[in-house]
C-alpha cells in the first residue's frame, strides 16, 4: 500500500483528491518528509511542531491528532512487510469553490504517502554545484515546507541527478541560502558555519539537531560564496539522508567523508538515533 487517507490505506492508483482542493487551485498546502527506523520516526515531535506552525500561519486546521498519524505510519509500515520507508505527510487546504473566499480552512485534506526508502551507505559523498536559479523569498515571515515548490523544481533542472548531486542556492543579495533539498554547513579551521534563518531558508529538522547538539559551536549568519569555496569541509543535512559529506562544489575539492567535523557529527547522530531505541 502506498498511502493513508481518512483512516484507509490506498494503492497509488486508487488515491483521489478533488480538483477543487485549494492545495491544487492555489498551492495552499504544507508537508513533512521523514524516514522510519524500525518503524518509528526520529525527531517526530520536531516534524509535527513545524507542520503545526505552518498550518497556524495560514489558518488551516490540523485535521487529526498526532496519535492518529503515528498509527497510520505503523499501519503503512505493516502493510509493506514491516520495511522502513520514506514518508510524506501532506496537508492541503481542502475543498472550496473557485476564489479566495475562506478566512479559515477548517476541513483540509491530509494524506500520508509512503515509498521505498532509497538509502545510500552512510558516508557516501555527493557533489554540489552553484545554482543559477536564485532562491525565492519565503511565503511569509518564515519559510514553510509548502506546495510553493516551483523555485526548487526550476533549480532541479540544473542538476544531473539528486541521487549523487546537490544544488546550492544564493539569495537575490548573493548570500548563501540552502540546497534544493537540504541545509548547508561548512567548516574552516575547525569552526562551523551555516546560513541564518533570516536569509529565508527552511528551519531544517536535522539542521536544528546540529545546532542544539552542543558538540560543536556553529556560527549562523549571512555568508558569501567565497567563504564556502575556501572551506575545509562542506556537508548537507535533511531528515531522510541524515548528514551527507560534500566532496566537491563545482571544481573545488573538500575533505568529504574524511572531514573530522563531519565524522564527529555523523557518529553522534547515529548514536542519538540508537539511544532512542530505533537505530538499525
Amino acid at each position: 500500500m502506498d498511502a493513508w487517507k481518512d483512516g484507509k490505506l490506498y494503492r497509488s492508483d486508487e488515491l483521489k483528491v478533488s480538483a477543487y482542493d485549494h492545495g491544487f487551485l492555489y498551492g495552499l498546502g504544507f508537508f513533512e518528509t521523514f524516514r522510519t527506523y524500525n518503524g518509528q520516526v526520529f525527531l517526530w515531535k520536531e516534524h509535527w511542531e513545524r507542520l503545526s506552525r505552518a498550518l497556524a500561519d495560514f489558518r488551516v486546521s490540523m485535521p487529526y491528532e498526532e496519535e492518529v498519524v503515528l498509527k497510520a505510519i505503523e499501519e503503512l509500515t505493516k502493510a509493506n512487510s514491516g520495511e522502513d520507508g520514506y514518508f510524506r505527510l501532506n496537508i492541503s487546504a481542502g475543498v472550496h469553490d473557485i476564489g479566495l473566499q475562506p478566512s479559515h480552512y477548517e476541513k483540509p485534506t491530509m494524506i500520508l504517502f509512503r515509498k521505498a526508502l532509497p538509502i545510500a551507505n552512510r558516508g557516501t559523498e555527493k557533489h554540489a554545484v552553484w545554482l543559477k536559479t536564485v532562491r525565492n523569498s519565503p511565503e511569509s515571515m518564515n519559510r514553510h515546507k509548502s506546495h510553493h515548490y516551483a523555485n526548487n523544481i526550476q533549480a532541479r533542472f540544473e542538476v544531473e541527478t539528486l541521487a549523487t548531486h546537490e544544488g546550492f542556492f544564493l539569495t537575490s543579495d548573493g548570500f548563501i541560502a540552502e540546497g534544493i533539498t537540504s541545509n548547508i554547513f561548512w567548516a574552516k579551521d575547525g569552526k562551523v558555519y551555516t546560513p541564518s534563518l533570516k536569509t529565508g531558508i527552511l528551519a531544517g529538522i536535522t539542521r536544528h539537531w546540529i545546532l542544539r547538539s552542543s558538540l560543536i559551536e556553529v556560527e549562523e549568519g549571512f555568508f558569501t560564496k567565497d567563504e564556502v569555496e575556501s572551506a575545509d569541509e562542506v556537508f548537507i543535512t535533511n531528515a531522510v539522508q541524515e548528514i551527507v559529506p560534500i566532496q566537491q562544489v563545482d571544481e573545488i575539492q573538500y575533505l568529504g567523508n574524511q572531514g573530522p567535523i563531519y565524522n564527529v557529527l555523523h557518529e553522534a547522530y547515529i548514536r542519538c538515533v540508537q539511544e532512542e531505541g530505533i537505530g538499525r
